[in-house]
């Protein structure tokens, strides 16, 4: 697994590379039931050929994601991959939204905040569905929760949503976006 240094945007060596490579395809092969029907050559090699994707993949994992194929999109052919950590990433904890709200914060501010890192890494934040959708493939989530994509008009108003799995549920909450909790992080989205 790549070692847990601080994050860049420098390209990764030829031994970062290989070992996402192989982290990647020992978890797609462990976990076909996300991807049924496709091919991890396929995928590999989209992968070598698009370098800024594999260096979001490689932040996604250094920062406790565990990304993993969960499909394809028919009409592009783009690889979809999820972070599919059991829990919601541990490197991407204790912070608020965004910017807006880490800004809006006088005291006790976060280090950082979910939309400002997602955007750093060159991801996004599941949306709501995208959080249903990969709940059908796992149970995610049932100690902690993952802040989502909030609709601007619950955000102009001081909101973000954040979702979790308990009672064999999912469930939306809402939160004023500032807030942070050592159990909340989010989980990204990479289309490659």
């Amino acid at each position: 697994m790549p070692n847990k240094e601080s994050g860049s945007q420098e390209a990764l060596t030829p031994d970062q590379r290989e070992e996402l490579l192989a982290t990647l395809k020992a978890r797609f092969e462990k976990n076909m039931i996300r991807h049924e029907g496709l091919v991890w050559a396929d995928v590999q090699a989209k992968l070598e050929a698009l370098p800024d994707k594999l260096r979001s993949l490689y932040e996604m994992e250094r920062t406790g994601g565990e990304p993993d194929v969960i499909g394809q999109d028919s009409e592009t052919g783009e690889y979809m991959f999820y972070d599919c950590s059991a829990e919601s990433p541990k490197g991407r904890r204790s912070i608020c939204y965004d910017r807006e709200a880490l800004e809006s914060r006088k005291q006790h501010k976060p280090e950082h905040s979910a939309v400002e890192m997602a955007a750093e890494m060159g991801i996004e934040l599941l949306t709501e569905a995208q959080y249903r959708e990969l709940q059908k493939l796992g149970n995610y989530d049932m100690k902690t929760s993952s802040w989502v994509q909030t609709p601007e008009r619950i955000r102009k108003l001081g909101g973000a949503l954040f979702c979790d799995r308990r009672y064999d549920t999912v469930f939306v909450y809402h939160n004023g976006a500032e807030s942070y909790y050592g159990a909340r992080g989010f989980r990204g989205s990479l289309r490659v």
